[in-house]
């Protein structure tokens, strides 16, 4: 693809790597494209297991690429929503992907680089990644990637974060709910691959299912409906090959098929 680079290896697991260093990996029409298309094409693929996006260069992704903003300031109200649309189709695309998404960040992440930092499963960054939602700096505001923000942070800490467009350090973005986990930046491939290995020990149809429900749930009381969606995923799911495959390798003290073998 013209703006990223893909890689899968031996046990499945696929680098996403935004290619645009010039820009900082800053996204226009075409790197969205390439994101939805290349989300779209792993989530499907049964060989890929786990899913890395990271950028080339010294960031992250410093967020929308300025020129594609002010290519959207000029043209009509319906490209714009056409346009927004297809922004908001992608972050979906990664955080609905069946296969388990980890970001891999150094440098910063700002404005839509927050959004695809959040949109996927589990965040990881150098602890001199600086992160920022930073639209109110261009006069706009964080619309497409706000609910992704919310949903990380809650919705006071959403507000400050938007409302100041301040960066704030790895550390900072840890304590609030951005990441899951701040390592040395010598360390940052080792903490992702802990992550990895981690992932890998697990059914995969099993982790898609775990996606789907997970999905379907919202904070709140656990009504009627709820329990019998958990009941009828969890009777399906117990069924399926893989649950026999992994109760088969509990009882024999062996790893289940779909574990990488040591080399």
């Amino acid at each position: 693809m013209e703006t990223l680079q893909i890689a899968t290896d031996a046990r499945g697991v696929a680098r996403v790597t935004m290619n645009r260093p010039e820009v900082f990996n800053a996204f226009n029409e075409a790197m969205i494209a390439d994101l939805d298309a290349a989300f779209e094409q792993l989530g499907q693929d049964p060989a890929a297991r786990v899913i890395v996006l990271d950028g080339a260069g010294k960031a992250f992704s410093a967020g929308a690429d300025i020129q594609w903003m002010r290519r959207a300031s000029e043209a009509t109200q319906e490209w714009n929503v056409e346009d927004a649309r297809r922004f908001a189709a992608m972050l979906d695309r990664i955080a609905r992907c069946p296969k388990p998404t980890i970001a891999r960040v150094h440098g910063v992440a700002l404005g839509g680089g927050v959004g695809l930092t959040l949109a996927c499963d589990i965040a990881v960054a150098a602890s001199g990644a600086q992160f920022a939602v930073s639209e109110a700096r261009f006069g706009i505001l964080p619309a497409v990637i706000g609910p992704y923000v919310v949903n990380a942070v809650g919705p006071r800490e959403a507000r400050r974060l938007a409302l100041t467009a301040s960066r704030i350090t790895a550390a900072e973005a840890l304590r609030i709910g951005l990441l899951h986990e701040v390592a040395e930046a010598d360390g940052l491939e080792a903490a992702v691959e802990r992550w990895i290995a981690e992932l890998l020990m697990n059914g995969p149809r099993a982790q898609a299912e775990i996606k789907t429900l997970l999905a379907q749930l919202e904070v709140g009381p656990v009504t009627g409906q709820v329990r019998e969606l958990t009941a009828q995923t969890i009777a399906r799911v117990r069924m399926g090959a893989e649950a026999k495959e992994g109760f088969a390798a509990f009882l024999a003290k062996r790893p289940a098929a779909w574990v990488p073998k040591a080399e």
